[in-house]
């Protein structure tokens, strides 16, 4: 089994600039969609003002290959609350249009993370008239996308998501000091888009993740999420294999009172023997494909 640390030299093999060339445009394409070469001129090339400095820990972590599993396991975590899954079902498109949402998202944290500070505030108005849309009822309680309590649950379950997956899977692990950093700028972030106190600090997002535990459940919804999420993707058959393995490694990150309720299995010894070296030979391999010329000399 390839693990990070072993790895071969993939820039070395015959013919890996041309399968790098090719695995970037499936992936690029994948996650940022047909309006994905603009934005990205837009967001790099821009000049003006960013939220966040070239060295702040935001940009390390969601500029890191490991978001992808990150971003699987948030989706997971998020279907636990009743309502976040209710608006998620009812508004999202996710299963009619799930690379549109995939690539709506990606987009809007590149934004947020990467671009002008204009541009950054632009889409988080943009989202924030989409959240005042979201609303209805599941179970006779009433739920809206742009509640605040609501917008908790979902930001921490993100921050705490995208957080783990870099430790375990990113380039090199944050310092403790970096990792509140993380957390802060994506409070700054939540706070723009309506969030009221964000947690700042790992201290902080554990707290507050355990005062949302009461209100986690399993609805139907989310379990057919899951199911959709990770044994049905809408990918070619091509695709599924490296697929599962960021999806199990998502699963294995996931604590196991979130897994319970999804009917998600919990088997350590073989996630820490099988599952996550292919996770880290995975996202090493991503890594290498989207890594601009420029950072590679």
């Amino acid at each position: 089994m390839l693990t990070g640390s072993n790895l071969p030299s993939l820039p070395n093999l015959p013919g890996a600039e041309a399968v790098r060339h090719r695995l970037r445009a499936e992936l690029f394409g994948r996650v940022a969609g047909p309006g994905g070469p603009a934005a990205r001129k837009r967001i790099h090339d821009t000049p003006g003002p960013r939220w966040f400095a070239p060295d702040r820990p935001i940009r390390i972590v969601h500029g890191d290959a490991s978001m992808f599993i990150g971003g699987l396991r948030a989706l997971l975590l998020q279907s636990l609350h009743p309502l976040a899954m209710a608006a998620v079902a009812g508004h999202s498109g996710y299963r009619s249009d799930p690379w549109g949402r995939l690539q709506r998202t990606s987009t809007f944290l590149a934004f947020t993370t990467f671009g002008t500070a204009e541009d950054a505030q632009h889409a988080v108005d943009t989202v924030r008239a989409v959240h005042e849309r979201v609303r209805g009822t599941v179970d006779g309680q009433p739920y809206h996308a742009s509640d605040p309590h609501l917008l908790g649950w979902v930001h921490v379950a993100e921050v705490d998501s995208f957080l783990r997956a870099y430790q375990r899977y990113g380039r090199r692990p944050l310092s403790p000091a970096q990792a509140d950093g993380y957390i802060a700028d994506a409070a700054f972030v939540a706070t723009a888009l309506g969030v009221l106190d964000p947690p700042t600090t790992r201290a902080e997002l554990v707290d507050r993740l355990r005062a949302y535990r009461p209100e986690l459940r399993a609805t139907t919804q989310a379990r057919e999420a899951a199911r959709f999420l990770l044994a049905d993707p809408p990918l070619p058959w091509a695709a599924r294999p490296p697929y599962a393995v960021l999806a199990a490694n998502a699963v294995a990150l996931l604590p196991r009172w979130a897994r319970k309720p999804l009917h998600l299995p919990y088997l350590p010894l073989a996630e820490r023997a099988g599952v996550q070296p292919a996770g880290r030979a995975l996202t090493s391999l991503i890594r290498w494909a989207m890594e601009p010329p420029a950072a590679r000399g």
